[in-house]
């Protein structure tokens, strides 16, 4: 096991890889950016070290300096948490060159997963069902595009192929549109991402978004955790995520589950990793996989007393699974909360200084935040200050705990999310389940104060 790891991460998300981390005996580097040098997670290190300026390119995107970072503190591993350099793999191959080991999925699988349109040619190949769309990039042709639009029906999607972060999408309804709206995706893509490369998929009216959690070892070893329900968004971004998925039938669950651990090993998966399928009318369709460790991943904590990030480390030391399928056992229900420093209508950021934190508390109930009172947010980077996740015996349970913790929490000086939240578990729709991912904005556009 390795006796010291840097966390190449910040927010809450650097303070969760720490903690898991000490539970296990090893000591951390925290690397940090100016902005956050009075953070909690960096006055809790071992040792740590400011890597730059504020902004994330000189920061948390300076590759060089996180790797001088890990030689001057002679850690052993780096861990990239979510975001910034997670599904680099140019970093990750950089990083074992280097003479560290990268906590992830070797380079290669992140840059087959990181190209949507290689992703899923690797998950047809695998035995993964993906949404009908075009066979590879679209070509420069338009009436070959029209060809493929036509043959796939309308309405379709145009999407990035280097995309991410709910950017670099397009819906197309009628053939009139089609083409600008391709040239207008590519233009989009190629300033984004720096890879025009666009594709075309049957755009589903009315799904949900489900995922299923993997963890899989070098020995090709690989097992499946369960499903997450991540369909309460807003502009591609996930709000509240919950586990189990309420309503879908267990047996089809499986069946996707077992092809998702199966694919792990047909492609020589390593690490933690999530396959994520838009659900409609029984039938799951693959869309992308994350080869990292989830924001979420705390709800399926809980329903399967895994340690997600332990395991992560573990598997990156060179151990087997401790786990078999078998041993997985899906308990209870949990639900999340994401905590954004936000107005929480018209989400605009509300960075700035934290007077008042008080996070709530009793059975069944995780906070997962950096934040305290007399913090100050930053305005330099994700808007996320917590997550408030919370278990229960029941679905309904879960969501009268939420209830429950979201009226105690009380959060000054900034502006957050949290009144979304609380109507949220009072909304009729969610509390019967399986709302679409398009639920949501419907819902804020009908509140009388956005009209």
């Amino acid at each position: 096991m390795f006796e010291k790891v840097l966390i190449a991460n910040r927010g809450e998300i650097a303070l969760r890889i720490q903690r898991a981390c000490r539970e296990m005996g090893i000591r951390t580097v925290v690397v940090h950016s100016e902005a956050d040098t009075d953070a909690k997670y960096v006055r809790l290190a071992d040792e740590s070290v400011c890597i730059g300026p504020a902004p994330s390119r000189e920061s948390y995107l300076n590759m060089a300096a996180i790797i001088s970072a890990a030689e001057v503190t002679d850690a052993e591993a780096i861990h990239p948490g979510y975001g910034f350099l997670s599904e680099n793999a140019d970093f990750c191959e950089r990083v074992e060159k280097s003479g560290f080991v990268f906590i992830g999925p070797r380079a290669e699988n992140i840059r087959t997963m990181g190209d949507k349109v290689s992703a899923k040619d690797a998950m047809k190949k695998a035995g993964v069902p993906t949404v009908p769309g075009s066979e590879g990039a679209l070509p420069d042709d338009p009436k070959e595009i029209v060809r493929i639009a036509r043959s796939i029906g309308y309405p379709v999607i145009i999407k990035a192929a280097g995309g991410g972060g709910g950017r670099g999408m397009r819906v197309v309804h009628t053939e009139a549109a089609l083409v600008n709206a391709v040239n207008t995706t590519r233009a989009e893509a190629q300033a984004a991402f720096n890879n025009p490369t666009v594709y075309m998929e049957k755009f589903l009216e009315n799904p949900r978004h489900i995922e299923i959690q993997v963890l899989a070892d070098q020995f090709k070893n690989a097992i499946w955790l369960g499903e997450r329900d991540c369909s309460m968004q807003r502009r591609h971004q996930k709000v509240l995520e919950e586990a189990p998925a309420p309503g879908i039938n267990r047996r089809l669950i499986d069946k996707i589950g077992d092809r998702c651990a199966e694919a792990c090993r047909k492609i020589n998966y390593r690490g933690a990793g999530t396959f994520e399928f838009l659900y409609e009318e029984g039938e799951f369709y693959f869309i992308e996989m994350n080869t990292r460790v989830q924001v979420e991943h705390p709800v399926t904590e809980l329903i399967t007393g895994v340690d997600i990030v332990q395991e992560q480390i573990r598997i990156a030391a060179g151990e087997k699974l401790r786990l078999r399928q078998r041993d997985i056992e899906l308990k209870g229900h949990a639900i999340e909360c994401r905590i954004n420093a936000e107005d929480p209508f018209k989400f605009t950021p509300s960075p700035g200084k934290i007077t008042t934190w008080h996070p709530p508390g009793g059975p069944g109930v995780r906070v997962d935040s950096h934040a305290f009172s007399g913090y100050t947010v930053p305005p330099h980077y994700d808007s996320m200050v917590g997550k408030l996740i919370t278990y229960g015996d029941t679905r309904e349970q879960a969501i009268a705990r939420m209830r429950i913790a979201l009226s105690e929490m009380a959060v000054e000086g900034i502006l957050t999310n949290i009144p979304l939240h609380r109507e949220l578990m009072t909304d009729t729709q969610f509390i019967a389940g399986g709302t679409s991912i398009h639920y949501l904005e419907k819902r804020i556009a009908q509140r009388p104060t956005n009209k």
